[in-house]
């Protein structure tokens, strides 16, 4: 991350409550910090750590380990000889099912995108073996980025049997949610899906659509969804940009 070329004044440590002994100071000024965060705009300045030093009396390789703390969480970064930022904020993906703009409309943000590519094509090998379909099989690519308040965050390719959704290669999808056009428009009931993730690095062309420096971190999600009845609506690969989006997993004892 860049930081603004003119550097914003740092925020006033004095806004920072004192210590107590209710907890130990490190966590004690993490929580602090957090809570100055939450009141601060993406780039804003935190104070140095110095200043915090000095305000809490604390031994400036604490206040270090806090601040790493914060940018290894994605809260803040650092920039060499200017300080620490407060970082954009993550979105985060749960376990439920739903698709990109209600997330991103569930925390307080405006979805949106263009297409890019929209057509019928004849089903490659894997693609047809995702959708339990037969080689060749016409599918409806879709191939959008998609934002969040105007901000690149994914890529995603979409196909879909062309015989479950006709003319839905000639839907307008720009700044829409395709998930509530095939509610509206062709009755889906969605089931469940199966998803993977790992984690890649973007290439030039991927960097170049998502707003970010080529070789930058990102996750790549590959997702199957199926109706109720069991039948496969769509195969997805999405491509999210590492510093704007983290996974949440709830994890349950075999």
């Amino acid at each position: 991350m860049v930081a603004p070329r003119r550097l914003p004044p740092a925020a006033p440590v004095d806004a920072l409550a004192p210590l107590d002994g209710s907890a130990p100071k490190g966590a004690q000024l993490r929580a602090a910090l957090e809570q100055l965060i939450e009141g601060l705009g993406p780039g804003a300045l935190l104070p140095s750590e110095r200043m915090l030093a000095e305000r809490f009396g604390l031994a400036r390789m604490t206040v270090r380990r806090e601040l790493d703390r914060l940018c290894a969480d994605g809260l803040a970064y650092r920039v060499e000889r200017q300080g620490t930022f407060v970082a954009e904020r993550r979105i985060v993906q749960s376990d439920a099912l739903s698709s990109f703009s209600e997330d991103i409309l569930s925390r307080g943000m405006t979805p949106g995108g263009y297409v890019i590519a929209q057509e019928v094509i004849a089903a490659p090998d894997a693609v047809a073996a995702a959708l339990e379909r037969p080689p060749g099989l016409p599918v409806v690519r879709i191939h959008r980025v998609r934002t969040a308040d105007g901000v690149p965050l994914a890529v995603e390719w979409v196909h879909l049997p062309a015989d479950d959704f006709p003319l839905l290669e000639r839907a307008p999808l720009d700044d829409r949610s395709l998930y509530r056009l095939l509610r509206q428009r062709y009755g889906v009931v969605f089931g469940e899906a199966t998803q993977r993730a790992s984690a890649v690095a973007l290439s030039a062309e991927e960097a170049a659509l998502l707003e970010a420096a080529a070789g930058a971190p990102a996750f790549l999600f590959r997702r199957v969804t199926r109706r109720v009845n069991g039948r496969v609506i769509e195969s997805a690969r999405s491509l999210y940009r590492g510093d704007r989006y983290e996974i949440d997993m709830r994890q349950r004892p075999r």
